[in-house]
């Protein structure tokens, strides 16, 4: 008896809980949720600080709440709503110029690369830009080296060596653990597998991993190269050398202007507007500052509009996420879009390496419809790979950065094996069928090699339709597809010269293309997706799955944490895929 009381106190503890959170969440909403973008004020002379410590989306997310809209999230931090910042404080007479601050950026080498675009467009105002750090990662200092004066600690440290991409593999590991995985693979270059058939890396993988290294790093050198007026070779140079170690070689490779302290730094900005030593600098983050444009941007009351539609993640099939594209999510949306009268182009944004084949046909397929009634326009960003380059094939248009990542046209198929592991448990699996193929597949069983047969037939077909669809989509044979198809991965520059992309550029040149498809001359834009608030992810923001991942990492290490949260994706991952051959770590 005694035990029941405790549980049912227990139980009536965690619902009370849950009623005096959720209290909490509508009162949040009532007090903050509809005035967060009236508290956000930009004083006269300040200096917009661009200081990117948080993870940076191309789409922030917009989530409602069904039946409580006052809790509905409209955030206004992703890429593009940065830029858009960045664009309007060219022209706001409040803005003097941009502090770009000790910033550890968590963004894609195309994403740094759009920004960079925005700072230089903005450089056109007159208005100066200034860059410190105690510690630039390349990164950073892919960035930074567009300000007008760079600056760095006396004792800070400068990383400029090239790139770097590490891949682990997997195939002892199995050995040793008994929990294999079994893999069925279509295209010489499609190694997203490779790791668990091997040891090390094919010399296939190693030769698309270079050539896209390469075609990255020369992009960063030419764009470095204009900005600090030093040659790409020079570049070379202090890269193989480590020419720009610590503060004073970079300072003497001319990477760097000024050593300096941070209140040397902020002493200087005080200088450019004017403001006395004993004054107080006024500044305004780029988070803030991005609502307030937002807000501004609110005011234009053009009746038509462009849509921007974000597929931004791994492919899934099912409803999907803010992490990753689900079919169901993207087709209400894409639906939502051709049913609206006003909506008179799209853009479709992808940042992704793919996922499952069913997901990416049924997201094609609704491409198709929309596409019948008005302009598609793609625009590529860090990564549109496999999955991600079939849902953009059939657009009227196809827009890539010339560092974005596309092509992967290959399929493969995996299934975890355990055969071995409950073998080490004492476990073993019998079956009783009543047809020869009852059993297609068993986690306890090896594939044989009838099984295995059916499975390659289904990944063939699959990479049939692929490169059929890659045809029709971009008027080419479907032989000349497959040439430079199987799997390869290429730069959007790449892309561009054997026909898979139209033209370079970001998502400005995208909706321009669709306004000009359209058109139209003024616009308003529209982002999707919308998603829904679920209970799952109030109890994320409560901090509960934080606390949980946290926990692990802390555990594991970091290194170790991110091996446990590759294998455990790759074992989630269900039916045939068309994903990027890799893990994209850029370092």
């Amino acid at each position: 008896m005694d035990f029941i009381k405790r549980v049912l106190s227990t139980v009536t503890g965690i619902i009370v809980f849950f009623v005096i959170c959720f209290l909490g969440f509508i009162i949040i909403g009532l007090l903050f949720g509809s005035s967060s973008e009236d508290t956000v004020q930009v004083k006269t002379n300040s200096v917009l600080e661009l200081t990117l410590d948080f993870p940076i989306k191309d789409y922030a997310d917009k989530t409602e709440f069904a039946k409580y809209p006052i809790l509905n999230e409209d955030e206004k931090n992703g890429l593009f709503n940065i830029i858009d910042a960045i664009d309007y404080a060219a022209t706001d007479s409040k803005i003097k110029g941009i502090s770009i601050d000790n910033n550890f950026i968590s963004a894609g080498i195309s994403q740094i690369r759009a920004l960079r675009n925005a700072l230089l467009k903005f450089k056109e105002s007159g208005k100066f830009i200034v860059a410190y750090a105690d510690v630039y990662t390349q990164k950073d200092y892919y960035l930074s080296s567009v300000a007008d004066t760079v600056y760095i600690n006396p004792a800070g440290m400068m990383e400029f060596k090239g790139l770097y991409s590490e891949r682990l593999y997997f195939k002892d590991f199995q050995e040793k653990s008994g929990f294999k995985m079994e893999v069925v693979r279509f295209g010489k270059y499609k190694s997203a597998a490779e790791p668990f058939l091997a040891n090390k890396m094919s010399d296939e993988n190693r030769e698309q991993i270079s050539v896209y290294l390469n075609g990255l790093w020369h992009e960063m050198k030419q764009d470095i190269s204009k900005s600090r007026n030093i040659a790409p070779e020079r570049l070379n140079t202090i890269a193989d050398s480590l020419l720009a170690r610590n503060a004073d070689l970079a300072k003497n490779s001319q990477l760097i202007d000024k050593i300096a302290y941070h209140d040397e730094y902020v002493s200087d900005i005080k200088k450019a507007v004017s403001v006395l030593p004993n004054k107080d600098l006024k500044t305004i983050a780029i988070a803030d500052y991005s609502i307030y444009v937002a807000n501004k941007l609110k005011a234009n009351k053009s009746k038509n509009k462009i849509a921007v539609v974000y597929a931004e993640g791994d492919i899934v099939y099912g409803e999907g996420s803010k992490e990753n594209v689900g079919n169901i999510v993207m087709n209400a949306s894409l639906k939502e879009v051709r049913e609206d009268d006003r909506v008179k182009a799209v853009v479709l944004r992808i940042n992704s390496p793919g996922g499952s084949a069913l997901a990416s046909e049924l997201i094609w397929r609704e491409i198709e419809l929309t596409k019948a009634v008005k302009p598609v326009i793609v625009s590529m960003g860090d990564v549109a790979a496999s999955g991600g380059y079939y849902i953009a094939c059939n657009a009227d248009k196809i827009i890539a950065e010339p560092t974005t990542i596309t092509g992967s046209i290959g399929v493969f198929g995996m299934l975890p094996n355990g055969e071995q592991l409950a073998e080490n448990m004492g476990i073993n699996a019998e079956q009783v069928v009543t047809n020869k193929n009852a059993v297609t597949y068993s986690f306890f069983e090896p594939l044989n090699e009838e099984q295995r047969a059916f499975i390659k037939e289904g990944i063939v077909d699959i990479y049939e339709l692929f490169t059929s669809r890659v045809a029709e989509g971009r008027s080419m044979e479907q032989d000349s597809v497959k040439v430079i198809a199987q799997g390869r991965v290429w730069t959007g520059v790449d892309a561009l010269n054997n026909g898979l992309v139209d033209e370079l550029g970001g998502l400005d040149l995208a909706l321009q293309r669709a306004s000009e498809a359209a058109e139209i001359e003024n616009y308003k834009i529209k982002e999707f997706p919308v998603y829904e608030k679920n209970l799952d992810e109030m109890l994320k923001d409560l901090g509960l799955v934080e606390a949980k991942e946290a926990l692990i990492k802390e555990e594991l290490g970091e290194e170790n944490y991110r091996v446990f949260k590759e294998i455990k994706a790759m074992s989630r991952k269900k039916g045939v895929q068309l994903l990027f051959p890799y893990s994209l770590e850029i370092k």
